[in-house]
């Protein structure tokens, strides 16, 4: 039997064939699987786009479509690890082509070891034959299908990305934060720079030393905290801290335990009829106002009340220092040295201005000022009076100047030792004699003029008023109301202050009816006057009948007697029950003792 062999030039026909074709294949694949992968990965992006424009973020909207680079990136991965093998082509082949499997079985034995076998041979023979003649329409039935369904994805989702990233973002709500949880940041808040002078203030004493230096400290990290940014809430809780804590320490004198002491040199102030306001404000810890009342005094003409006013300081720190208050005895007795100080001064200028009365010597704005300081007995007017004085003298002859050293000798006769600070009337006489004593006394007289008697209780009081006020302030300040150091004057925040103009659109604010603070020149006359009125006099006759009817139901109020003990069992609606928590407040911060304080609660809060 002959055998028939295999042409070798069919397999090498068939190879070449065979590769194309799976090439052309398994691009078209790729293809496919890319497009899925963008087209999938493009409408995904849509999402997060939607979410930037929503969110506000716009920048971030056209980098969403980085989302279909992803992917296509995919695809490729996928296509990869589902690539087609030959024998997975083949049977596509045979399947498209109609060739009944001849390529896949050629494909399998293309690597056989019996290369004369005659079946072999004929399988390749016909699979080449098929791959090579294949009709046009086989051709394209072969190719798969790139474009699917799917695919449509890819333009819809572009033209909603672009439609999302041209639109204009939406207005964001304006976001409310709860009442004090927004942050406040301030560079520059002067009211706390009040506060935080506290430290140089004068302290009575090491305790209150460290107390005015705590506030200091306190103050100044606050405004340190305000600079880099605050809650607002913490900010106001500590603005409010302050504030209480400024207010107590207007309180520390005589508190507590030594609230005896003070209770004994009110007491011993209350006994002299000059010092009886001056008691008054020690009471109301009003230092400021003991200081001008002593300042009054002290510059008064009446020798009397001056000795009966240091009497009365001297025994007040006496009963002060034994009922166990040694602060309110040092502050009385600072207060009698800065009396003796106002005293010596005034009594000094009313000496020398008498003199220079006397001889002719004094100026119009010297007995001007002298007459202003016997009125207001005030240290302001005492400095004036000596600035006064001390120009009269630069402008003296050297005859006005002997007249006026003979009054004051003959003064020194009639009084003896002169009570001014630090000469006698002999002396300022002998000082006239010479051109460096008339310099030396115009000196004297312009240190007079400068000179600050105010006691050390008052001026740390004021101190602490100040810082107080600066503290509203700075709560103003972080409430929004505007830079303030505490001061007000008159005018809130939002008030427009008066200006210039005519108040109609006519800029010019001339001719008559013009607005403003122009004047209206009118077209009549301005002169003539009303005239009197004949007429009788208007006499009210109404009449008011009382109703004797019972009255309409409900709670009355009327007067009953009271009881031991007794509370209230109605809580107040009226004006009664408006004013109970302010006075409860006012009592809790007061120095009232704990056991009347207990009633107050119960008589306005049943």
């Amino acid at each position: 039997m002959k055998r028939i062999l295999a042409d070798p030039r069919e397999d090498a026909r068939f190879h070449p064939l065979f590769e194309s074709w799976a090439r052309r294949v398994r691009r078209r694949l790729l293809a496919r699987r890319v497009l899925t992968g963008a087209a999938v990965g493009l409408a995904l992006a849509v999402i997060p786009a939607l979410v930037a424009w929503r969110t506000g973020h716009g920048t971030l909207r056209p980098l969403c479509a980085v989302l279909g680079v992803v992917g296509a990136a995919a695809g490729i991965v996928v296509a990869r690890r589902r690539r087609w093998s030959d024998v997975d082509v083949a049977l596509w082949l045979d399947d498209r082509l109609g060739t009944q499997e001849a390529i896949a079985t050629a494909v399998e034995l293309r690597n056989g070891a019996e290369d004369d076998d005659a079946a072999r041979a004929v399988v390749v023979s016909t699979a080449a034959s098929a791959l090579a003649q294949a009709p046009a329409e086989d051709a394209q039935r072969a190719r798969p299908v790139v474009l699917r369904p799917l695919h449509a994805l890819a333009p819809l989702a572009v033209a909603a990305l672009v439609f999302v990233a041209r639109s204009p973002l939406p207005v964001a709500p304006p976001v409310v934060a709860a009442p004090g949880e927004s942050r406040v940041q301030l560079t520059q808040v002067e009211g706390l720079k009040k506060v935080a002078e506290l430290g140089k203030a004068h302290a009575r004493d090491e305790a209150q030393r460290q107390r005015l230096d705590d506030l200091a400290k306190d103050a100044e990290k606050l405004r340190v905290d305000l600079e880099k940014g605050l809650e607002k809430r913490e900010a106001l809780d500590r603005i409010a801290k302050l504030r209480d804590d400024i207010a107590a320490e207007k309180l520390t004198l005589g508190d507590g335990e030594r609230r005896a002491g003070l209770e004994a040199a009110i007491s011993k102030l209350q006994q002299q009829d000059a010092t009886k306001e001056a008691a008054k404000a020690l009471g109301d810890h009003d230092l400021e106002k003991m200081d001008r009342e002593m300042e009054r005094i002290a510059n008064a003409r009446e020798k009397q009340d001056r000795d009966a006013a240091k009497h009365a300081l001297d025994d007040a720190a006496a009963a002060a220092r034994s009922a166990g208050a040694p602060d309110v005895a040092k502050a009385l007795e600072e207060q009698k040295r800065a009396f003796e100080q106002r005293e010596q001064r005034s009594q000094a200028l009313r000496d020398l201005e008498k003199a220079m009365e006397d001889s002719g010597t004094a100026s119009p704005d010297q007995q001007s000022e002298s007459e202003a300081l016997d009125r207001k007995g005030s240290d302001e007017s005492a400095r004036k009076l000596a600035d006064a004085m001390g120009k009269a003298l630069e402008k003296l002859t050297p005859e006005q100047r002997k007249k006026l050293a003979e009054k004051l000798r003959e003064q020194a006769a009639k009084q003896g030792k002169h009570q001014g600070d630090p000469r006698d009337l002999k002396d300022l006489a002998d000082d006239l004699g010479t051109p460096e004593g008339q310099q030396k006394l115009e000196d004297q007289l312009r240190q007079l003029a400068e000179q600050d008697d105010e006691s050390p209780e008052s001026q740390e009081q004021k101190d602490l008023d100040g810082a107080e006020q600066g503290a509203d302030g700075a709560e103003g300040q972080i409430n929004g109301q505007g830079p303030s150091n505490g001061n007000s004057n008159g005018n809130g925040p939002g008030v427009p202050a008066p200006m210039p103009g005519n108040g109609s659109s006519n800029a010019s604010g001339d001719g008559p009816g013009a607005g403003g603070h122009h004047h209206d020149t009118g077209t009549g006359p301005h002169d003539g006057h009303t005239g009197e009125v004949d007429t009788g006099t208007l006499r009210s006759r109404a009449r008011g009948p009382m109703s004797r009817a019972p009255g309409m139901p409900g709670s009355t109020t009327g007067w009953t007697p009271g009881k031991a003990d007794g509370t209230a069992n109605l809580r107040g609606t009226g004006a009664l029950g408006t004013a109970g928590p302010g006075e409860i407040d006012g009592v809790d911060h007061s120095d009232v003792p704990e056991e009347y304080r207990e009633q107050v609660r119960q008589y306005f809060q049943p």
